[in-house]
This record gives structure tokens, sequence and C-alpha cells, in this order.
């Protein structure tokens, strides 16, 4: 599914279109380039999932943890780690095979450790204010 936004305000409808378009999934991958606006979108996501806790860049913790009504939100950056031991030692099974929703940046850092069954979000940069946001079931 393709949605192409035009500016900041159009997020709150993509982040209800990619929850429609998720049903039951938990397990959520974010691709596009540095400054695509993968972090804001996932705000704005958050924002949609009933997120109240303050929504930031987990860049150097690797995971931030947010409340929501239907339980944890965790919010992933691997943009920083050197190594996929690194994940091992977060223990990342936990968190990507528990109950709680997975919004990871930097998918492919960790391509390995990723659940065979999650949504991909393709975020890619059409002009300064424009965005195509692919979403697909892998």
């Amino acid at each position: 599914m393709d949605i192409e936004v035009n500016n900041l305000a159009d997020l709150p409808v993509v982040a209800q279109q990619l929850s429609d378009f998720a049903g039951n999934e938990k397990v959520f991958i974010f691709e596009g380039d540095m400054g695509a606006g993968k972090t804001t979108f996932i705000k704005s996501f958050c924002k949609h999932l009933g997120v109240v806790d303050v929504v930031s860049s987990p860049t150097y913790s690797i995971v931030n943890e947010y409340k929501s009504p239907d339980g944890p939100v965790f919010h992933f950056d691997f943009y920083r780690i050197k190594d996929i031991r690194e994940a091992y030692d977060l223990g990342y099974e936990e968190y990507f095979y528990g109950q709680g929703t997975c919004l990871i940046e930097w998918p492919e850092r960790v391509e390995e450790l990723i659940p065979e069954n999650h949504i991909k979000v393709e975020i890619k940069v059409l002009d300064q204010d424009r965005r195509l946001f692919r979403l697909s079931k892998v």
C-alpha cells in the first residue's frame, strides 16, 4: 500500500492507515534514508497508539519504552550498534517475541533477528515536504 503525504499534518492519517493495515501484527520496521522522517512518523504513530509519554529517538540508549493502553511500546534505533551481539546483550527476544509493540529503526543492522512476520514501512523522500510511505506485510 502506497500513501503520499504532503506535510506533517498528514501523518495522523498515515498512522491510522498503518494501524488498520497491520491488524494484529506487533513488529514494525521502518526503513528510509537519514532524515526521511522515521522518528517523526513514529512519534505520530505512538500518539495514535495512545502513548502519552514523550517519544524521542533512542539513538544512544538503543531502546525506549513507552506505555500505551494496549501494553508497552518499544522503540528501537539500531543505527549505532557496531555488532549484532549488542542486540543479543539487549535481550532482543524478550522484546521482539514478547507482548509489546516493537517499532524498529535501522532494522538492516539486525536483519537476521527480525521476526519472520512483521510490517515494513518504507519512507521515501519526494521533496522537502512530501514523502511516500510504502506499507507491506512481510
